[in-house]
């Protein structure tokens, strides 16, 4: 059965590639519908911390609060978007792939977050091509020297 969070969060990644960025999308999820969705635009609005997850969680605007939501992203949330996550205490967050990017899942998993990681290889894919492509801005997103 598909997802509706994680299939937004793969059309999005998909959207930021098409458009020269970083393939990382993400979606914010409530009782199952998709309240926003984000890409990663670091590159398209030259904004440093426009990463997938921070993307989404602009695009849903204020919340009261997140705790009855669900945050899906393409690939592991770096430190400061899982920083968010447990800023705003999103309860669970269903990642799409880890092997190319390990993240902070373990930061997220010891403040109580509930983490999946689904291992898709559409996810992997896309994030693999990029980073062979794509070298220096890979650098650049994560904060390493190319």
């Amino acid at each position: 059965m598909a997802d509706a969070g994680f299939d937004a969060a793969l059309d999005a990644a998909r959207a930021s590639a098409s458009e020269g960025g970083i393939p990382i999308g993400a979606a914010l999820v409530r009782g199952g519908e998709v309240v926003a969705v984000g890409h990663n635009e670091r590159v398209q609005q030259g904004d440093p911390i426009a990463h997938g997850e921070m993307s989404a969680l602009r695009a849903a605007g204020r919340q009261r609060s997140y705790r009855d939501t669900v945050l899906y992203t393409t690939l592991a949330p770096c430190a400061m978007c899982a920083g968010t996550v447990v800023q705003f205490k999103i309860p669970k967050v269903v990642v799409g792939e880890a092997r190319t990017f390990p993240g902070e899942l373990e930061l997220l998993r010891s403040r109580g977050v509930e983490v999946e990681v689904l291992d898709d290889d559409r996810c992997v894919r896309l994030m693999e091509d990029f980073q062979r492509e794509h070298p220096e801005l890979w650098a650049e997103d994560i904060a390493e020297q190319a």
